[in-house]
């Protein structure tokens, strides 16, 4: 099961229950995960207040602008008047995804971030407990650790054609140690890598 939220109390869901260090032994295992970003694609929509003070705040500066005459005025107005007239018709910012519903879609909650989320065992998790959590995979034979990102997203995606990775390095990572949940775990590493779609129109199953 997959899909594409928004939420950021789910993003922390697995990590608000483990232990965090800045210390790790050469033995540790590394974790290579994977952040899928979609951006905003619009702009969000401005807070009632905040719009309400920038109105009063402009109302404001316009009691002391420069005035002109009406004539220089005049003139701007009717040069050209009806050459360059379009009838501009915005997109809407609610799509057809939002009313569906469709977790899937990138087309979707246009003004706010997207990750997705794979929900199921994942290593470190504790047995037979399922967890929402980034695709991820254990580092063995890889050529690069950035290669076992690759193939962490590959496994869900399969065509990476459409992504691009920020960089070779991660942008983050963390030690996770053993807590009363897994005592059996042994301290592991996670390397995080952001990705970008290059296509709003990608679409996940």
């Amino acid at each position: 099961m997959k899909k594409l939220t928004h939420s950021s109390q789910s993003l922390l869901l697995r990590l608000s229950t483990r232990a965090f260090s800045t210390t790790a032994t050469s033995s540790d295992k590394i974790v290579a995960s994977v952040l899928f970003e979609r951006l905003p694609v619009v702009i969000p929509k401005i807070d009632p207040v905040v719009y309400a003070f920038q109105e009063f705040s402009f109302r404001w500066n316009q009691q002391y602008r420069r005035k002109y005459p009406d004539d220089v005025l005049g003139r701007s107005e009717s040069k050209g008047q009806g050459d360059y007239q379009i009838d501009y018709v915005p997109a809407p910012r609610v799509t057809e995804a939002d009313h569906k519903n469709d977790t899937k879609s990138l087309q979707r909650a246009l003004d706010r971030r997207l990750y997705l989320l794979l929900y199921g065992a994942t290593y470190g998790s504790p047995k037979g407990k399922p967890v929402w959590h980034f695709p991820e995979k254990v580092y063995e034979t890889e050529e690069t650790l950035r290669k076992c990102a690759e193939s962490a997203l590959r496994s869900v995606l399969g065509d990476l054609s459409h992504t691009y990775f920020v960089g070779n390095a991660p942008m983050a990572h963390m030690v996770i140690e053993p807590t009363n949940d897994m005592p059996d775990i042994s301290s592991f590493k996670v390397s995080f890598y952001q990705i970008l779609p290059l296509c709003s129109k990608c679409r996940f199953f």
